[in-house]
C-alpha cells in the first residue's frame, strides 16, 4: 500500500523539520511549505491526504488557505495554533478545517490526529459496492455508504466531518446525544470538554441542510442536553 502523503505549511521551520522527520518515522510521505503563498500553491497542485495548517503565515494566513482550499478540495485539514483564544478555533472549523491541535503539541497526539483522520477519509471510498444504502428523509437523501447527500435531488457540498456527524445521528433517528458524545463517537478521541466544536459543526450543517437554518427541520436541538435527528 502506498504511503499517505502529507503536507505541513508552518513557518517555523524546527517545528515543521520536527513533525517532518517524525511523520516520516511513521512511515508518511511527507512535503513542507514554509509561507502562505507556497502552501496554497503546493497543496492545489498536489495530490495530498491531509494538510497541516498553520494559521500564523506570511504572505497568506492558515484561514485564508482554508477557505481557498475549501473552495476546490475535500482534502482533511488540521489547523496549528499557537493562540489559545476560542475565536480562532471556531473560524477554523467555521470556513472547513475538519480538526485543530493547538502549539505546543505532543507529537503522539498529532499523528493520532492525523491517522483519525486518514482513516476516515478512507473510508468514504468503500460503500461502492453496496450503493443501496441510501435513506431518504423528506427532500434530503443521504447515501450512507458513498458519503453523499443530496437535498431536492441537488448535492450538497458537505466537509467529511459533517458527513459523519450527519450519518451518526441520522442513523440513530430522535435518539439525543449529548456533545461530549458525539465528540467521543464522531471524532474518535478526546477534545478536553471543547464542545464548541459540535457546536460549529452542527451549525455548518444547518446552513446547508435546512431551508431556514434558525428553524431547523431535521437536525434538532434538545436544551440542555445535546443534539438529535429529526425526519420532518
Amino acid at each position: 500500500m502506498e504511503s499517505k502523503k502529507i503536507l505541513i505549511i508552518e513557518d517555523e521551520k524546527s517545528i515543521s523539520d520536527i513533525v517532518k522527520f517524525n511523520l516520516t518515522k511513521e512511515g508518511f510521505r511527507a512535503d513542507t511549505a514554509y509561507d502562505g503563498q507556497e502552501g496554497l500553491d503546493k497543496a492545489l497542485a498536489g495530490d495530498f491526504d491531509l494538510i497541516l495548517l498553520d494559521v500564523m503565515l506570511p504572505s497568506i494566513d492558515g484561514f485564508e488557505i482554508c477557505r481557498k482550499l475549501r473552495e476546490q478540495s475535500a482534502v482533511p485539514i488540521i489547523m496549528l495554533t499557537a493562540k489559545e483564544e476560542e475565536v480562532d478555533k471556531v473560524l477554523g472549523l467555521e470556513l472547513g478545517a475538519d480538526d485543530y491541535i493547538t502549539k505546543p503539541f505532543g507529537l503522539r497526539e498529532l499523528i493520532a490526529r492525523i491517522k483519525a483522520n486518514i482513516r476516515r477519509t478512507a473510508l468514504t471510498g468503500n460503500g461502492s459496492q453496496n450503493p443501496a444504502n441510501a435513506r431518504d428523509f423528506s427532500n434530503l437523501t443521504i447515501d450512507m455508504d458513498r458519503y453523499e447527500v443530496r437535498k431536492d435531488g441537488k448535492p450538497l457540498e458537505l466537509t467529511l466531518r459533517e458527513f459523519e456527524l450527519l450519518k451518526y445521528l441520522a442513523e440513530r433517528e430522535d435518539k439525543v446525544f449529548s456533545r461530549e458524545q458525539l465528540l467521543e463517537d464522531v471524532w474518535g478521541y478526546e477534545y478536553y470538554g471543547d464542545i464548541r466544536t459540535v457546536d460549529v459543526t452542527v451549525r455548518r450543517l444547518r446552513e446547508k441542510l435546512e431551508d431556514d437554518a434558525g428553524d431547523p427541520k431535521y437536525i434538532m436541538t434538545k436544551r440542555g442536553v445535546g443534539y438529535y435527528f429529526r425526519r420532518p
